[in-house]
């Protein structure tokens, strides 16, 4: 069963200094479960087929100049029909007025009622950017995140395996820690995936031995950073003789977290292994492979021609 996220319509109006000019009576209880915004302009025409009415709606200039040129009774039916439908609140943009009409069928139907002084067009992309990442769906994984020149890096592995240990060092080489021990994974489109820590956890880590140490007051705030994309993930196991591992790099793998396919890789953990050297080069090597370059590719085809140009060499 697919779960339904919500966000207060009060925090949405405190985040983007929204201004009520009418409080519906249950107010500080609606919700908004949809990520997208409408401008109603066939609604006000009448045209009510496939209306979403979970949606904000947004009145601009071209909506309110059309109703201005309506009658008095053709603009509270109109109103009148379109809270009718319980929408979640009704933003008047640009700081234009408030028809009479409005406010009367608002109060009738106990329709919250906002005013923002920002253009159409910008409060429309605002609020369906800020929905989309309040409403995006989420897990939370064990692991560590951070970021390595630029890149976000989800570390993974047992519990008691090195994860934060390699995230300290990582740290004090001038990277940023993101999360410890729970990352939270939101899905903001159909290929990005972003990490954050739980706010109860952000900014902590627990070293075996040590304890639980802020990370930011220790190392400065440079040292930490609040969300990531997720464009790798390592998965840190024990050494096991007589285990293949990948040594060229050709094979590519992935993890797939919330139906969006991360790269990954496996990492045998030895004693006087480098790991924290090791993610510097993996995540530079993954940036490269982004960028178009895989040196395991340029390597192969090397080796190829080498041992082609090698037979046709040969004297038999």
């Amino acid at each position: 069963m697919k779960r339904i996220y919500s966000v207060l319509l009060s925090e949405v109006v405190r985040e983007f200094g929204l201004v009520p000019v009418y409080r519906s009576t249950d107010f500080e209880k609606i919700c908004i479960t949809v990520d997208d915004v409408s401008r109603p302009g066939l609604a006000l025409a009448g045209y009510f087929d496939h209306f979403e009415p979970m949606r904000l709606q947004v009145l601009g200039n071209v909506e309110t100049s059309y109703l201005q040129k309506l009658s008095s009774e053709q603009r509270a039916i109109i109103f009148d029909h379109l809270f009718s439908y319980q929408i979640p609140a009704l933003i008047i943009a640009r700081d234009l007025v408030v028809l009479p009409e409005c406010m009367e069928m608002a109060q009738k139907h106990n329709i919250t009622i906002l005013r923002s002084n920002e253009t159409t067009s910008y409060i429309i992309s605002s609020l369906i950017t800020s929905l989309k990442a309040s409403l995006a769906p989420r897990v939370t994984r064990h692991g560590v995140l951070v970021e390595i020149y630029g890149e976000g890096i989800l570390i993974m592995g047992d519990s008691g395996i090195g994860k934060s240990e390699t995230a300290i060092e990582l740290v004090k080489r001038g990277h940023r820690l993101v999360a410890d021990d729970a990352v939270d994974i939101k899905k903001i489109s159909s290929s990005e995936l972003v990490g954050s820590a739980p706010p109860v956890l952000r900014h902590y880590i627990e070293l075996r031995g040590i304890g639980v140490i802020n990370v930011a007051k220790l190392f400065g705030m440079g040292a930490v950073k609040d969300i990531v994309g997720i464009d790798l993930i390592i998965n840190i196991v024990p050494w096991q003789d007589g285990e293949a591992y990948d040594r060229l790099g050709l094979e590519s793998k992935y993890d797939d977290i919330l139906g969006v396919k991360v790269p990954s890789i496996t990492v045998p953990v030895t004693p006087g292994r480098n790991l924290a050297v090791i993610f510097e080069v993996a995540a530079r090597n993954n940036r490269q492979k982004r960028m178009g370059y895989n040196a395991a590719e340029e390597f192969t085809e090397q080796l190829n021609k080498y041992f082609l140009e090698s037979s046709e060499g040969a004297v038999f």
